[in-house]
């Protein structure tokens, strides 16, 4: 007897969306059902490499998925998450959770609410070089980074502090 697959969609399919729907595309366990995007050629695009629906619209993936991933910018999290959280829809977050703390707060209560799962992507913990920079730290007085691939001009939106951009490539 073979396993229900998660349906899943992605919510945003930019730069970094894209791969998320990517990789949904390539797990034996799951359904890529959609991708959702307010660029309607952006999001046909993806839908057409990976063989699933395209919307411009969250009301579609009401009662159709399991899940989503939420890559839009910062700024739309709040906004974008809600909804799908109020429906039972489990949510991947990209990081920063969201703007504000009271935004990030009423994102917590509805997903507790519902009973709908809401998991924040802080991966950069379970990279390799993280791993082992983490074992040579001991008490550091200050550190010193450089950016060594291009800059690409993405994800300038929220400021440093907010979104160090840990995930550029």
């Amino acid at each position: 007897m073979s396993k229900k697959k998660t349906k899943v969609a992605v919510v945003g399919v930019g730069s970094l969306g894209q791969h998320h729907a990517r990789v949904y595309s390539e797990m034996e366990n799951v359904e890529l059902v959609a991708v959702v995007d307010k660029d309607e050629k952006r999001a046909a695009e993806i839908a057409a490499k990976f063989e699933c629906a395209v919307y411009t619209d969250l009301k579609p993936l009401y009662g159709t998925i399991d899940a989503a991933s939420i890559v839009v910018p910062t700024s739309a999290h709040h906004t974008v998450s809600k909804p799908l959280l109020k429906e039972g829809i489990h949510l991947l977050l990209e990081k920063p959770i969201t703007s504000t703390l009271q935004e990030a707060d009423d994102l917590i209560t509805t997903s507790k609410a519902s009973g709908a799962l809401l998991q924040v992507g802080h991966i950069e913990q379970f990279n390799t070089g993280v791993i082992l920079l983490k074992k040579h730290l001991n008490n550091p007085r200050f550190i010193e980074c450089h950016r060594v691939s291009p800059f690409v001009g993405r994800g300038t939106r929220n400021g440093c502090a907010r979104d160090p951009g840990f995930d550029d490539s």
